[in-house]
């Protein structure tokens, strides 16, 4: 008979118990992961907007370390940048592709190319990168040739 008391007070779930919390952890789910898709889209935007402002600060190095003069090249057709040794015209040294999500305007519209002096001074630049709900601005001064990007 010990036994048979033994497992009639050991006590299991029921099924509504079961039900209620299986609720409750689908709401829970339910609720973080149009959260976490946002936070996602906003890291891609970010590492896109990273990469960008890298190439201009890149470019801004190359032109202070091989004493000539550098340009990044913005085709928004294309959906390309590239970086020109020499200038506008010189031969392209590096190029990127920018992600479908990415789209990209240069303010002024001609200011799409930045030249960057062997001084560290460039010709500036202001770029408004977009990315879904996402807007960063990259800016780069005229007088020191600095990369800056900020999320507007």
């Amino acid at each position: 008979m010990g036994r048979r008391a033994a497992l009639s007070s050991s006590r299991g779930f029921t099924l509504l118990e079961l039900v209620i919390t299986l609720s409750i952890v689908a709401l829970a789910v339910g609720l973080a992961v149009p959260t976490i898709a946002r936070s996602t889209d906003a890291i891609r935007a970010r590492a896109d907007v990273a990469g960008f402002a890298a190439m201009m600060r890149h470019a801004r190095e190359r032109a202070i370390v091989t004493r000539k003069s550098q340009a990044v090249v913005v085709d928004p057709a294309t959906r390309r940048v590239s970086l020109m040794a020499g200038g506008p015209e010189g031969e392209v040294r590096e190029s990127r592709t920018l992600p479908e999500r990415l789209s990209i305007q240069a303010e002024p519209p001609p200011a799409l190319i930045v030249r960057f002096e062997p001084q560290g001074g460039g010709s500036g630049g202001d770029f408004r990168l977009t990315s879904g709900n996402v807007v960063y601005r990259v800016t780069v001064d005229a007088l020191t040739g600095r990369v800056r990007s900020a999320r507007e």
